[in-house]
């Protein structure tokens, strides 16, 4: 695949995302479309060596590909600004995967948290997890990450074997993966907001550093957190459109 290399709100990389915020709207004829409803998500296990990792998967009939979520510091699945994402990414035809990357007991502890080769080990087992389920082992494969569960894709997709199609990073800390950046073959987006600067100058030294085809995308007022009106929908059409472009086979 080609490499790609943007840093504006629209983007301009050899790859342009899909725009699915007009065909939410509106059908071909201009008429208005009827919206799916997303999938139910329901509760699973994922083993991981000697533990076990709840998660809800959501599988939209005949899936365009599959969505793993990492969730930053001080969250989880349950995360409302993650679960607002992957019903947006159902509603595009994706299936997600919403894991506690940690259990309860290695939450109380902080450092684990920040343990990025952790995370990334755990994502490694959610990804064979998927790969061994029938509905979603020919599925493409992408990740999606906020803060330091950014940090764990992009260290997981840089894994030998890995078998990640893309990557989109939400107000992601990839410098706690800098030294595994360019290891990382996968179409990666990192979305930052335009008002958190810091982890803004954070994703630009990343950008960088990413070999393949990448995109940085500042959406304009926006915090660490994505709070403001229409920011955090803006990041759920952004993801949605990478990874259809990127995990639909039928794309190409």
């Amino acid at each position: 695949m080609s490499a790609g290399f943007g840093t504006d709100e629209t983007g301009s990389g050899l790859t342009e995302p899909r725009d699915l915020t007009a065909t939410a709207m509106t059908g071909a004829d201009g008429s208005p479309a009827v919206v799916e409803p997303a999938a139910a998500p329901f509760s699973i296990q994922v083993p991981a060596g000697a533990l076990s990792l709840q998660g809800d998967l959501a599988l939209p009939g005949a899936p365009l590909g599959v969505v793993l979520f990492a969730h930053g510091s001080g969250s989880g699945r349950l995360s409302p600004r993650n679960r607002y994402v992957a019903e947006r990414l159902n509603r595009a035809g994706l299936a997600t995967l919403l894991l506690d990357l940690l259990t309860p007991a290695e939450e109380s502890d902080r450092a684990n948290v920040f343990d990025v080769p952790l995370l990334a080990n755990r994502l490694a087992y959610a990804t064979r997890w998927i790969r061994g389920r029938p509905e979603t082992a020919s599925l493409a494969l992408g990740t999606f990450g906020a803060s330091t569960g950014a940090a764990a894709a992009l260290w997981a997709a840089a894994e030998p074997g890995a078998t990640v199609a893309a990557v989109v990073s939400r107000g992601g800390r990839p410098d706690l993966a800098a030294g595994r950046l360019r290891a990382v073959s996968a179409p990666t987006l990192l979305i930052v907001g335009g008002d958190d600067r810091v982890v803004l100058r954070l994703n630009e030294e990343a950008l960088e550093l990413l070999p393949g085809e990448r995109r940085l995308t500042v959406v304009p007022g926006a915090t660490h957190l994505f709070e403001e009106p229409g920011a955090l929908e803006r990041v759920a059409e952004l993801a949605a459109g990478w990874f259809v472009t990127h995990l639909d086979v039928r794309a190409d």
